[in-house]
């Protein structure tokens, strides 16, 4: 379930760098519509945030996740890739396709609540 104690999204009154000033205190709302852009989020919030954000997508019935990592040096792909790896109600997922962002993008298909979980296996397209 998605906690506001352990999310840190990026303020609207960010620095150059695009990290927080000091006394920052406008945060935008987080919207659990299935795109999850990780462009508004301290990177050190994201091993929480992804499970998080899934697991209510799930329980609100979103069973395709679009996850904007951006496209850079790959580093934040690699980390969401290995966080998908290792969550139990992701189906599968899969770089996402010119129109849904290429390789900026990563998309996820869940498992339904009360369907089996897969069994450590994930299917990974690319």
């Amino acid at each position: 379930m998605l906690n506001s104690n352990n999310l840190h999204p990026i303020p609207d009154n960010h620095d150059t760098n695009g990290f927080p000033e000091e006394n920052a205190d406008e945060f935008h709302e987080l919207v659990v519509d299935g795109i999850l852009d990780l462009h508004m989020f301290q990177p050190k919030s994201v091993k929480e945030l992804i499970p998080d954000y899934l697991e209510e997508c799930r329980e609100r019935g979103i069973l395709s996740v679009r996850i904007i990592h951006g496209k850079g040096t790959g580093t934040l792909r690699r980390m969401v890739h290995a966080i998908l790896e290792k969550l139990p109600w992701v189906a599968s997922y899969r770089l996402a396709s010119e129109g849904e962002g290429g390789w900026g993008a990563t998309v996820v298909e869940l498992t339904p609540l009360g369907e089996k979980e897969h069994d450590g296996s994930i299917n990974e397209t690319r």
